[in-house]
């Protein structure tokens, strides 16, 4: 099968080039000016071609939470955004701890072909933090890495295991840092307006405690680890330090760590209830320099469905989470980009080729021979975000109403069309 993208503004890992993108047989064949072949095409006049966008952590809840999400809406919703490799986190029903539950995963993203879908295998049995799950056998089923996302390990002698077995397998450890203790069952960031609203609130010590541990173990065992959704100053300082030190740390934020603020939680609306919470502008402005100087790695979306009785509940009880992965290219763009905060060769670093190569997955860079994952996105065109329009299960959004720039036009996975937006 061949496909011919013409006209458009390719962002390639040599910079923003105006080109056509050859594909044969699910591969980018070639990139040059005024191709001419005899194939279907795709006129990309006035349009950016993107590496598709890998998301190093979403939910999409099977098996066991069906109804929140199942791979084929997380699949579609990826694809609608211009995600076209995700990694999808542990915390189902049965928790994915063992080899059964990652080949179930894999099979049903091979049935429902949209986007790829790796499973990321749970570092203990049950994410009880207390018994490492079986880690060789759930390599040898393709699970590619390991994290008890929702929750921390917090037995430091259990997670100095999990990291040195990980290592052994080629693995790393995606770490979720949130001391349970000091959150003692906080909903929102404390601070002022956790208690303008009478909410009990989780501090940045929480976050950070956890992140200084993670750090500590991989800078004394010499092994890499990832830092999970950091929504904290202090937290993108102490990674800054070590990195700064030669400490094989990776991190990760999301939109909503950089944009948003706790003001919104006053409105009681818990489609603004996330875990770490939004906090405070500080914390955003070092979000934001932190994605500037490179000390965060990536951008993801932490995206994480629910059906609206988990979130039309009093404020304390509702499920933590935003949906969020049709949402965040044009956040970031509209937030990173437009406002002069990032270049887009930046932002596509962050939202493509850096998080492929933290975790070692094919894609997420334009250039001959790698594979035709591709998203073809208008940025000069607008849209105001509609959670209740969402393809995704989960309409759990706190975006609603805002105008963004950047619609998604094509994605292409292996070179076939798997969205158009006509």
């Amino acid at each position: 099968m061949k496909l011919l993208i013409k006209n458009g503004i390719l962002i390639t890992p040599q910079g923003e080039t105006k080109a056509d993108l050859l594909i044969k047989d699910g591969k980018i064949a070639a990139i040059s000016k005024n191709i001419e072949e005899d194939c279907k095409v795709i006129n990309a006049q006035g349009k950016h071609v993107l590496p598709g966008l890998v998301d190093i952590h979403v939910h999409f809840r099977e098996p066991g939470f069906e109804g929140k999400e199942d791979i084929e809406s997380g699949s579609k919703a990826a694809v609608k955004g211009g995600v076209t490799q995700v990694c999808c986190m542990p915390n189902t029903n049965p928790v994915c701890d063992n080899a059964v539950v990652a080949t179930y995963i894999r099979a049903r993203a091979a049935e429902v072909n949209l986007c790829k879908v790796n499973p990321i295998g749970a570092i203990t049995k049950g994410e009880q933090g207390e018994t490492l799950a079986d880690i060789g056998r759930m390599k040898s089923a393709g699970v590619v890495a390991l994290s008890d996302d929702g929750k921390s390990v917090m037995n430091s002698y259990v997670m100095r295991l999990a990291m040195e077995y990980a290592n052994g397998f080629g693995l790393k450890c995606l770490c979720h840092c949130e001391d349970k203790n000091l959150a003692d069952g906080g909903a929102v960031n404390e601070g002022f307006n956790s208690t303008v609203a009478g909410l009990k609130g989780i501090p940045r010590a929480a976050e950070d405690i956890m992140i200084s541990r993670e750090i500590a173990l991989s800078e004394s065992l010499d092994i890499p680890v990832h830092i999970c959704h950091v929504s904290t100053y202090s937290g993108v300082e102490i990674i800054r330090s070590a990195k700064a030190r030669g400490v094989k740390v990776t991190a990760e934020t999301c939109p909503h760590y950089f944009i948003l603020t706790d003001g919104i939680i006053t409105s009681y609306n818990t489609f603004t209830k996330v875990n770490p919470p939004v906090r405070e502008q500080r914390d955003v402005d070092e979000i934001i320099r932190g994605l500037q100087d490179g000390t965060l790695d990536c951008i993801v979306t932490d995206h994480a469905p629910h059906s609206l009785k988990d979130k039309q509940v009093e404020y304390n009880s509702a499920a933590f989470g935003i949906s969020g992965i049709e949402t965040s290219l044009a956040l970031s763009y509209t937030y990173l980009v437009k406002t002069g905060k990032l270049t887009l060769c930046e932002l596509v670093q962050r939202m493509c080729a850096r998080p492929a190569q933290i975790l070692n997955l094919t894609g997420g860079e334009l250039k001959e021979g790698a594979p035709a994952d591709i998203a073809v996105v208008d940025f000069d065109k607008s849209y105001v975000i509609d959670g209740s329009a969402f393809v995704s299960k989960g309409k759990n959004t706190p975006f609603n109403g805002y105008e963004v720039y950047g619609v998604v036009e094509y994605t292409l996975v292996d070179g076939e069309i798997k969205y158009c937006n006509k």
